[in-house]
C-alpha cells in the first residue's frame, strides 16, 4: 500500500486525503492547528460559533464539485440553504443595495435597473461562462505538465471551447473599454468589489475568463450556499470520510520540511508542537495543502526557476476580521446573509474602506436563541501588521476595530448593549493558526499571467510532490480547492 502524507487539513487537504484513502492509499494528514479546516474552520465563544474565514460554499448542487466528491465518498452532504441574494452590495452614500439574485431573470432586471446600457457586457459574460463551465465540467487538467495532463485537457476540449480563445488575454477592464463602459463608475466599482473577493485583484487586472466564471456561479442552476451549523460541518464530513476509509488525521503537528532525492519527494520532517518532538516520515507521495510561498520555503532542491517565479508574484492580501456576537435587535429586518460595503470611491478597496459581511440566520446553529453573529472582513496589507512592538500592534487593532464598528453601525444597530462578544483577527492571527506565510488569505491573484493555463500546476517540478489549495487552478473558494484536490487524486492514481 502506497504511503501518502498530506500537509494541511484545510478543505483541499481533507478532500485529497479522503479520496486517496477511499482509493486504497495509506494516508496521514498533518496540521499544526488543533481544529481541522484551515481558513474554513470555526471557533466558539460564549455560545456563539464563528466561521474563521470562508462563510459560503459553491458546488453543492447536483453535479457540483462537492456533490460529486461526497457521492464518491458515500457521505451525506451537510444541511444547507441557498444564498439568495448571493450578496447585497452597497456603494458609497447609497441606501439601496445592488442585489445579486440567484434567479437569472431577477438578476437581469436588477442589472438593467442598476447599470443601464450594460447588457451587452453581461450577455458576453454569460456566453463565456457557459462555454467555460461546460469545459470545466469535463475535468481538464490545467496547466498541463506531462503527456497525461495534455491528454486530459484535449479530451475536455469541444468546438464551443474555442469560442473563448479570443478572450484569453483580455482583462475585465479591456472588455469594459471595448464596449464603451469604461466611464461607468458604478459598474466598474461593483465589479472591483466582487472581483476582489474572488480573484484577489480588481477589474483592471482580473483575467476576463476567470471573472466570467467567478461572477456567474451564484446564478441558477449553480449557486452559493449557507451551511446549517457552521462551515465546520463541511470539514467534519470530510474527516468522517477520511477515517471511514482508514486515513489518519494528526492535529498539532507542524511539517517543517519536505525532503527530496534525485528530483523526487521522499518524505517530511514533522514537529509535535505539544511535546516538541521532531521526527521524519517517509512517503511515496507528499500532497501540500499550502501556498506556493510556503512550498518554496519548505522544499529541498526545488528548481530555482520555480522559486524565482514565486518570488516575482505580487504580494497577496491579508485580512482584518471582526467577529461580533450580538443581540438579534442589532440586525435590520430582512437583512441578507451576505453584504458588501464600500464607503469612499476615492479610497482603495480594503483597510476598512470596504467590508464583506456575513450575518447568521435565526436558528442556524451559530448563535443562541435571540442572538446572531456578524463577521466583517476587510483586505489589508500584511506589511502593516508585522514587525511592530506589542503596544503599536494593539493600538492598530483598536483603531481598525473602532473604524469597523463605526462603519458597521451605519447599517446595524450596534449599541454597546447589543454587542455581547467582540474579537478580531489580523494577518498575525491567520499566520499563527493557518501557518500561511505572512498570514495571507485567498490565493494567487487571477491575473492573465497566473490563471488557468498560465497558473501554478498541482503537479510540481518535483516528482510525487503535489500542491492543492488556492495557489493552483482553479483558484480560491471551497469549490476551487476541492477541484484541485480531485485533480491531484486523479494524477496520483495513474
Amino acid at each position: 500500500m502506497k504511503k501518502v502524507v498530506v500537509i494541511g487539513a484545510g478543505i483541499g487537504g481533507l478532500t485529497a486525503g479522503a479520496l486517496l484513502a477511499k482509493r486504497g492509499y495509506d494516508v496521514t494528514i498533518y496540521d499544526q492547528a488543533i481544529v481541522p479546516g484551515g481558513c474554513a474552520s470555526t471557533f466558539k465563544r460564549r455560545g456563539f460559533t464563528f466561521d474563521v474565514g470562508a462563510t459560503q460554499v459553491a458546488g453543492l448542487e447536483k453535479g457540483g464539485i462537492h456533490e460529486r466528491i461526497f457521492k464518491e465518498l458515500d457521505v451525506e452532504l451537510p444541511s444547507m440553504t441557498i444564498c439568495d441574494p448571493a450578496c447585497a452590495v452597497f456603494l458609497p452614500e447609497e441606501k439601496e443595495p445592488i442585489m445579486v439574485w440567484r434567479n437569472p431573470q431577477k438578476w437581469q432586471q436588477e442589472r438593467e435597473k442598476q447599470f443601464p446600457n450594460s447588457e451587452n457586457f453581461w450577455s458576453l459574460f454569460k456566453f463565456l461562462f457557459d462555454a467555460s463551465w461546460r469545459f470545466q465540467g469535463r475535468d481538464p487538467v490545467l496547466p498541463p505538465r506531462n503527456l497525461w495532463d495534455f491528454f486530459q485537457l484535449i479530451q475536455a476540449l469541444r468546438l464551443d471551447t474555442f469560442v473563448t480563445v479570443p478572450f484569453t488575454f483580455m482583462t475585465v477592464a479591456n472588455l469594459l473599454n471595448l464596449l464603451g463602459l469604461k466611464d461607468d463608475r458604478r459598474l466598474k466599482t461593483f465589479l472591483d468589489l466582487q472581483l476582489k473577493l474572488y480573484s484577489q485583484v480588481n477589474s483592471e487586472e482580473t483575467a476576463l475568463l476567470y471573472a466570467a466564471t467567478a461572477l456567474s456561479v451564484s446564478q441558477e442552476p449553480q449557486g452559493l450556499y449557507h451551511l446549517d451549523g457552521s462551515m465546520q460541518v463541511l470539514c467534519d464530513r470530510l474527516v468522517t470520510a477520511l477515517e471511514k476509509y482508514g486515513g489518519k488525521l494528526k492535529m498539532g503537528y507542524f511539517v517543517e520540511k519536505i525532503h527530496t532525492e534525485n528530483g523526487m519527494a521522499k518524505g517530511v520532517t514533522i514537529k509535535n508542537k505539544k511535546k516538541g518532538e521532531i521526527f521524519q516520515e517517509n512517503a511515496n507521495h507528499v500532497v501540500g495543502n499550502i501556498t506556493v510561498n510556503n512550498l518554496v520555503k519548505m522544499t529541498d532542491n526545488l528548481p530555482n526557476g520555480y522559486g524565482k517565479r514565486v518570488q516575482k508574484l505580487e504580494p497577496a492580501s491579508g485580512a482584518f476580521v471582526i467577529y461580533l456576537g450580538v443581540d438579534e435587535s442589532a440586525i435590520p429586518e430582512n437583512c441578507p446573509p451576505h453584504l458588501q460595503f464600500l464607503y469612499d470611491y476615492d479610497q482603495p478597496i480594503g483597510e476598512i474602506n470596504s467590508l464583506f459581511v456575513s450575518v447568521s440566520k435565526p436558528n442556524d446553529g451559530r448563535a443562541p436563541q435571540g442572538k446572531r453573529t456578524i463577521i466583517a472582513s476587510s483586505f489589508t496589507d500584511t506589511a502593516l501588521w508585522w514587525n511592530k512592538n506589542k503596544a503599536d500592534y494593539d493600538q492598530l487593532k483598536q483603531e481598525y476595530s473602532q473604524r469597523a464598528i463605526a462603519r458597521l453601525g451605519t447599517y446595524f444597530h450596534l449599541t454597546p448593549e447589543n454587542i455581547i462578544h467582540q474579537e478580531v483577527a489580523t494577518p498575525l492571527t491567520f499566520a499563527k493558526y493557518t501557518a500561511r506565510e505572512d498570514g495571507i488569505v485567498g490565493g494567487v491573484g487571477q491575473r492573465i499571467s497566473t490563471f488557468g493555463p498560465f497558473g501554478f500546476a498541482p503537479r510540481t517540478p518535483i516528482k510525487n510532490l503535489w500542491l492543492v489549495g488556492d495557489s493552483v487552478h482553479p483558484g480560491e473558494g471551497t469549490a476551487g480547492v476541492s477541484y484541485s484536490a480531485l485533480t491531484v487524486v486523479r494524477q496520483i492514481g495513474l
